[in-house]
């Protein structure tokens, strides 16, 4: 994972806003409140500083910090890739049951076949819903 890049500007790196979902609750109150406000509201600096009491620079200060936690704890933990990783996985078997499911031919397989394959199809996207 990469951070965001370096410039004058302030440049969102979307990727927090999903990291914050994995590790938001490690973080501080705080930190958690001004990036759910910046990532997830998308909120500018002076509305989060309007919002929450504090200056303009503290509110980016306060994101620079959260986002260097949301790092570090996907650096060291690795959720966020493993979830990635799993989706792809399950998305590979799901088209693969689709798949399938589409070439059983009513006249040539049973009807347990195809209720099987419904099923199987069903419980993949059943499993996909658990990081969501």
């Amino acid at each position: 994972m990469s951070g965001p890049k370096t410039s004058e500007a302030f440049v969102k790196d979307l990727v927090y806003a999903d990291l914050l979902c994995v590790y938001g609750q490690l973080l501080t109150e705080k930190q958690r409140d001004v990036l759910d406000f910046y990532y997830n509201e998308d909120l500018s600096l002076s509305e989060i500083a309007e919002n929450t009491g504090i200056s303009r620079q503290g509110v980016r200060d306060s994101i620079k910090r959260g986002e260097e936690a949301l790092k570090y704890f996907e650096d060291t933990l690795k959720l966020y890739a493993r979830q990635k990783a799993f989706d792809e996985f399950m998305g590979v078997i799901l088209e693969q049951a689709k798949s399938i499911r589409k070439d059983l031919n009513p006249v040539s397989y049973s009807w347990i076949m195809q209720q099987k394959a419904d099923t199987l199809i069903k419980n993949i996207e059943d499993g996909m819903k658990i990081f969501d």
